[in-house]
């Protein structure tokens, strides 16, 4: 941590190519937020072909962190986190580099934080008035962002949204699994770790260019699909594992009784083993499936204790070198 009477804002932004964009989103982005001391800028080069570093250092970024070759959004976004907790951050903000979030929200953003109040704040864009979304597109964010909301336990609005804020102890915490981004997987961790997710309404700027991330609607549905699917498996396992084995039981017990319902009140005497043996092979499998979500539960149980393991050494690594500088 920072001495005595000292805070430190950093202000990350993952970028891939971004020479074009990157001065207009620095230029949105502020110097002083109140609550803190001192506000500085980070820019992670995720394997960049053009002149996204020069750039940067050209209009002012206090710190450059550079992958040699492109890894992805998730990394990135990490990398930007350990090295703003390595720059002392006391809060760290995200954004995203085609300037899409307004730099004056900031200081409403990080508030919560400030005060205590929150541990990582969502940014939610007025997804309605967005003229760049298409009706289909605001109606599957509104989708994906209540079923995050369902497995995350929290009241998040807007779970795609990259505009947030977090505490030094959160960012420590966070843990990305998914390569694809780490917007819906960070919700869903959160509130496993009963962390505390608010959301604040936010501005957007107009399109800059056409999103990277994502290049079609069935892309996007299967990707954030997939994300959710998996976020729900790791970080819920003996829950998702039940949901899975109930249509098999369920369906076992439909055989069973109507089975029984034809050799016990008809007259029809025509063989029914094959229904038996189908009830019989539908109830192994949702019991191995409920074995399964046990053992997972039990996984995710040691899971919680190396997060507090990686927890310790991180902040041993991380806030001692602060506290001697």
């Amino acid at each position: 941590m920072n001495g005595v009477g000292t805070r430190k804002l950093v202000i990350q932004i993952p970028c891939f190519n971004e020479e074009s964009t990157l001065p207009g989103t620095l230029a949105d982005l502020p110097r002083e937020v109140p609550g803190f001391t001192s506000v500085e800028w980070l820019v992670v080069d995720d394997g960049s072909t053009d002149r996204t570093v020069e750039v940067a250092r050209a209009h002012g970024v206090d710190h450059v962190v550079s992958f040699p070759h492109n890894r992805g959004l998730a990394a990135a976004f990490l990398a930007g986190l350990d090295a703003a907790l390595r720059a002392g951050a006391d809060v760290v903000v995200n954004t995203d580099a085609d300037n899409q979030y307004d730099g004056s929200c900031i200081p409403d953003l990080v508030a919560p934080v400030v005060a205590g109040q929150a541990d990582m704040v969502v940014g939610e864009r007025p997804i309605e008035s967005v003229d760049e979304f298409s009706p289909l597109k605001k109606r599957l964010q509104r989708l994906g962002s209540k079923v995050v909301r369902a497995f995350s336990g929290t009241d998040v609005r807007d779970a795609a949204s990259g505009f947030r804020a977090f505490s030094r102890d959160t960012a420590m915490r966070l843990q990305v699994f998914g390569k694809y981004s780490y917007t819906m997987e960070t919700i869903v961790q959160a509130g496993w770790q009963g962390m505390r997710v608010v959301g604040v309404p936010i501005r957007v700027n107009p399109a800059t260019r056409e999103s990277r991330l994502v290049k079609s609607i069935p892309q996007y549905v299967w990707l954030s699909g997939s994300t959710i699917v998996r976020s729900f498996a790791l970080y819920k396992p003996f829950r998702f594992f039940l949901l899975l084995a109930l249509p098999p039981f369920v369906l076992s017990l439909v055989l069973v009784v109507r089975w029984s319902y034809l050799n016990w009140w008809t007259d029809d005497v025509a063989s029914r083993v094959p229904s038996l043996v189908a009830a019989a092979v539908c109830l192994l499998v949702a019991v191995l499936l409920a074995a399964v979500g046990l053992l997972a539960d039990l996984l995710s149980a040691n899971r919680r204790m190396i997060a507090e393991v990686r927890l310790s050494l991180r902040r041993r690594d991380l806030d001692e070198p602060l506290r001697q500088a």
